[in-house]
């Protein structure tokens, strides 16, 4: 399986864009949004493989998974607002937003009407079962003659 979209850009916040600079705030932080995606495991048996995707704090309706033309993709888009009503002035309030797109091309040996996902502890892992042919053959002994 290989992964098809990774951004590389801005790694671990070392290089802030001019913008973030310009239009730090008043009260000290910057506007910078951090793009997290979660981190995944792939593994190969002999009868499937395994996508393990790393995404603590959400729940299984968040996920959004697809098969599409040997695509696999993974997707999520959380919003998080604070709706307590509080008397006084803000000086500062923020609203929590995250989202992530994984995207996956799923080798001809996948076998994609037979797609499987739970999510648990934090953990969604996806099963994706390989069909008949690809699967390996058993040994057989030939009787010479």
């Amino acid at each position: 399986m290989n992964a098809v979209k990774r951004n590389n850009s801005n790694v671990n916040g070392l290089f802030p864009s001019i913008m973030d600079e310009i239009f730090k705030d008043w009260a000290g932080g910057t506007q910078m949004v951090n793009k997290i995606v979660p981190p995944v495991n792939i593994k190969e048996t002999d009868k499937a493989f395994s996508v393990a995707l790393m995404a603590p704090g959400f729940k299984k309706e968040d996920f959004t998974i697809e098969v599409d033309n040997e695509l696999l993709t993974i997707s999520s888009e959380l919003k998080s607002e604070n709706t307590e009503q509080e008397e006084g002035k803000f000086t500062r309030r923020e609203f929590s937003y995250s989202s992530f797109k994984r995207a996956f091309t799923l080798p001809e040996s996948v076998n994609t009407e037979n797609v499987n996902a739970a999510y648990t502890d934090g953990i969604l892992t996806i099963i994706l079962p390989k069909k008949e042919e690809a699967l390996p053959k058993a040994k057989r002994l030939i009787d010479i003659l």
